[in-house]
């Protein structure tokens, strides 16, 4: 049995929709799970959370992100060990996507749609307090 804690961190990473200016959520798709999910990974040996998010937006969707308020962070087993996974509110920048091993597709989508598409159901509890922390600004 493995108790080691899994760090990892991630953003729920948004942009307002150019053609008609809605909240836009964006979610990737890992083909080796077959699963959408918000961008996020596995922290870097001495990476601290916030850096190993943002490198993650990078890696997985090509877009730099300017960081936002800290959202809930999710608890949960992946087999036999503990993972904790940090979130933050992300803007969308610069950058476009480029399919690659990790990630085959991504999609921007309105909230309702995100909550949908979400194949974790507590990823959804990540949309709603993005609209809310949004709301708030």
């Amino acid at each position: 049995m493995h108790d080691t804690l899994v760090l990892a961190a991630g953003c729920v990473l948004w942009r307002v929709s150019p053609s008609d200016d809605t909240l836009r959520i964006c979610l990737v798709h890992r083909p080796k799970y077959d699963d959408w999910s918000h961008p996020k990974g596995k922290l870097k040996r001495h990476e601290d959370a916030l850096t190993g998010a943002l490198r993650e937006v990078v890696e997985e969707t090509g877009y730099r992100a300017v960081p936002g308020t800290e959202l809930t962070t999710l608890r949960y087993q992946v087999g036999d060990r503990p993972k904790e996974v940090r979130y933050w509110a992300a803007e969308a920048l610069t950058g476009g996507f480029v399919p690659n091993r990790e990630v085959d597709r991504i999609l921007w989508l309105t909230p309702d749609e995100a909550r949908t598409r979400l194949t974790q159901p507590r990823d959804a509890d990540l949309v709603d307090a993005l609209v809310r922390t949004l709301e708030r600004a």
